[in-house]
């Protein structure tokens, strides 16, 4: 059974940095493409960032292009999500998620979800 735990979230103030970590366990992490979405209050769940299974490639919502970072590594069974320059709009529970496609932008190719770690940007 594949288990994806994320932490890392908090409360932090605008222009403020957090890195999210996302362990997974269970299965063959090296194989799954991973992604990081986000939920605010009253909004549907959106794409923010993705990576190869090799980490060779990543893909980023224009919204934090140039402000956060997804990173992996394998040895660790892990996948991170530096965000820096944080703004009210960043505020979100933040979920980690892998898919056995080589990357995937729509929530829907996603196999496996983790439970989610709350980012609160303050102003």
């Amino acid at each position: 059974q594949v288990q994806l735990v994320e932490s890392g979230g908090g409360l932090v103030q605008t222009g403020g940095s957090l890195r999210l970590s996302c362990l997974v366990s269970g299965g063959t992490f090296s194989t799954y493409a991973m992604g990081w979405f986000r939920q605010a209050p009253g909004k549907e769940r959106e794409f923010v960032a993705a990576i190869s299974w090799s980490g060779g490639s990543t893909y980023y919502t224009d919204s934090v292009k140039g402000r956060f970072t997804i990173s992996r590594d394998n040895a660790k069974n892990t996948v991170y999500l530096q965000m820096n320059s944080l703004k009210p709009e960043d505020t979100a529970v933040y979920y980690c998620a892998a898919t056995y496609r080589s990357w995937a932008m729509s929530l829907h190719e996603y196999d496996y979800w983790g439970q989610g770690t709350q980012v609160t940007v303050s102003s």
